[in-house]
């Protein structure tokens, strides 16, 4: 099971941007679980300028099989020109964890869920 598991890792400007995004991938269920982790501090190169950025980051646990969907979705809420969008495999992890994040991710059977 824990080779189908794999963490997204994206920053957004602000934390209301980070939210509705996760609640967005959770609710359409892409990904099984965010979190949203304020007060990251970027550094980097962005057309020839150094630039410093207070961002937030969200990190996203789905299935490598909606991986591809959930970052696809990610891409339209995100508000950057290029956004940071990684995928990362779980080479281990808790095993019922695991099989939660593989049953949360895919499509809504019998269960609605509220937003």
């Amino acid at each position: 099971m824990s080779s189908e598991v794999v963490i997204l890792l994206s920053n957004f400007p602000d934390a209301s941007a980070a939210r509705h995004a996760v609640h967005t991938l959770v609710g359409e269920r892409l990904i099984a679980c965010g979190n949203i982790i304020p007060g990251i501090e970027s550094i980097y190169e962005w057309k020839g300028k150094l630039e410093t950025s207070a961002e937030v980051m969200i990190v996203c646990k789905t299935t490598a099989h909606s991986a591809s969907a959930a970052q696809i979705r990610l891409l339209a809420l995100h508000p950057y020109e290029v956004p940071e969008i990684l995928q990362i495999p779980v080479n281990a992890g808790w095993p019922d964890y695991l099989t939660w994040v593989a049953a949360q991710c895919g499509p809504i059977i019998g269960k609605k869920i509220e937003l």
